[in-house]
């Protein structure tokens, strides 16, 4: 998931610091992703898996 391999760290003369810029947020919607779906599931389970009561 996420961006190939190389997509940034292929291009020739970037720093590093040049490279975590031109990604930016590049991630977040990857862990915006994964942070909704703990929350969803959460939800649905409650604490440490605990069923909820309706």
């Amino acid at each position: 998931m996420g961006l190939a391999a190389g997509w940034v760290t292929d291009v020739p003369d970037l720093s590093r610091g040049q490279q975590l810029k031109a990604v930016g947020n590049g991630v977040s919607p990857q862990q915006a992703y994964v942070a909704y779906k703990h929350l969803l599931e959460y939800a649905d389970d409650g604490p440490a898996g605990e069923t909820r009561q309706n």
